[in-house]
């Protein structure tokens, strides 16, 4: 159990920390809330005492004995501040300590998050930009904002991520550090596939695989958050938008290679690759048509500098694709299936990919009589071409649709690097200080 202080800022998207205290809650933490008195004009203290089962106070001069203006950030495991506004990242970065929350932080000595939540001229704003600036060089990590329905009318860059997504984040950095968010993917533009393709049979059934999504998500949550523009080409995944990514949502193997080559060429927009970018069903329809106010939607794309494939594509699919639901009895019932060869979309991308482009693949074995895992994996390296493979142990079904993975990155020049069991999360930020320093490797 981690001792978790929430910040919480004076701005309408305090409604949604809330939402974050549950969920920190229930996975085991202690939470102190520590609103400014803004904040609590929108959401009263008893609901975070209610939820947290901690007293709420916002001045210094509350609960003088316990000197509680030093002891609660000296005692944290994390300080995650959500929402935090325009003015509290200023006085922040200032050093102010004109109330309980910025003096908490002047004596916090854990990792310190930010999740920036404003009107897009604000978060634009070179004084907002400035103070993240400053906040990042001391160590602190300050998130991205979503791009989505704003106060009023407004959309844009400014919007609070949704409190699963900034839970996933405070879980990685309570067990990786604040280094697992670094802004090193900054200006970076990735492609990621995620899922599993679906190929047709009938109008009801399909020939398919087991990959959940949730690795892929991991993926793109993280890159998100290290600072990258994201598109993540999504396979039959029925989760919501990760914040900050731009989905684009396919079934076939061959709608996957479609978007994949387009999205990582930067040819054309997704709009142009067979499926609408879109979020999952889950959100609301402002959220999802917000999506489209991500960069890289209006066609003004470039090639992607890493393309990941995450998702388990189909090898195989049907040779013919009944017009009408097969049925059992009589003579149109099939006595086998023929099926023919997909492309190979990692081969394809690896052969047609710019000059500078990372490439990465994914690959789930099993050992066998010929070889072990790693001896199946390194032949595919070879074979696929890519510049790193992130190897997956899936005997006995492990890995599919379990939030714990555990993974081995073994590069083209032979290197290997072992990642440890964790979180889905924690295993894409290790991915991805792989790909990073690669990446700033590149001439």
């Amino acid at each position: 159990m981690a001792q978790i202080v929430l910040g919480v800022g004076g701005g309408v998207a305090a409604y949604k920390s809330a939402l974050l205290l549950r969920a920190l809650t229930e996975s085991g933490h202690d939470v102190r809330v520590v609103p400014t008195a803004s904040a609590l004009r929108f959401v009263g203290a008893a609901t975070f005492e209610a939820l947290s089962g901690n007293p709420v106070s916002t001045e210094v001069w509350d609960d003088v004995p316990e000197v509680a203006h030093v002891r609660i950030g000296q005692r944290a495991d994390l300080v995650l501040v959500n929402p935090a506004t325009a003015d509290l990242l200023a006085r922040a970065a200032a050093g102010r300590a004109d109330d309980l929350l910025t003096a908490t932080l002047l004596t916090a000595h854990c990792p310190v998050v930010f999740v920036p939540a404003m009107h897009t001229e604000m978060w634009l704003h070179p004084a907002t930009q400035d103070n993240v600036a400053t906040l990042r060089r001391r160590g602190a990590v300050v998130l991205p904002p979503a791009v989505g329905r704003l106060t009023g009318p407004d959309s844009g860059p400014g919007r609070l991520p949704e409190p699963a997504d900034v839970a996933a984040l405070a879980e990685l950095v309570l067990s990786a550090g604040a280094g697992a968010l670094a802004p090193d993917l900054s200006g970076r533009r990735v492609v990621i596939s995620a899922g599993g393709t679906r190929e047709p049979l009938d109008p009801v059934r399909f020939l398919g695989n087991r990959s959940s999504g949730l690795q892929g998500w991991a993926l793109a949550r993280v890159a998100a958050a290290r600072g990258a523009e994201v598109v993540l080409v999504a396979a039959n995944v029925d989760l919501p938008a990760p914040f900050g990514v731009r989905v684009v949502r396919v079934e076939t193997a061959e709608e996957l290679r479609l978007a994949m080559s387009s999205e990582s060429s930067g040819r054309q927009s997704s709009e142009s690759s067979g499926r609408q970018p879109s979020e999952s069903s889950g959100r609301q329809p402002a959220e999802s048509s917000a999506q489209d106010a991500l960069p890289l939607a209006r066609g003004e794309a470039r090639p992607a500098d890493v393309v990941v494939m995450a998702a388990a594509v189909a090898d195989f699919r049907p040779a013919t694709v009944a017009g009408s639901k097969l049925k059992k009895g009589g003579a149109a019932e099939p006595s086998s299936v023929e099926l023919v060869r997909n492309p190979d979309v990692l081969v394809e991308l690896v052969a047609a990919r710019p000059a500078g482009q990372l490439v990465v693949g994914f690959a789930a074995e099993t050992g066998d009589a010929e070889g072990d895992v790693l001896t199946h994996a390194r032949a595919k390296l070879a074979r696929k071409g890519v510049d790193l493979l992130v190897v997956n142990d899936v005997s006995a079904g492990r890995v599919f649709g379990r939030t714990e993975n555990e993974v081995t990155v073994l590069a083209a020049d032979g290197s290997a690097t072992a990642v440890p069991a964790g979180r889905k999360d924690a295993v894409a930020a290790a991915i991805w200080d792989v790909v990073a320093d690669r990446v700033a490797r590149q001439p």
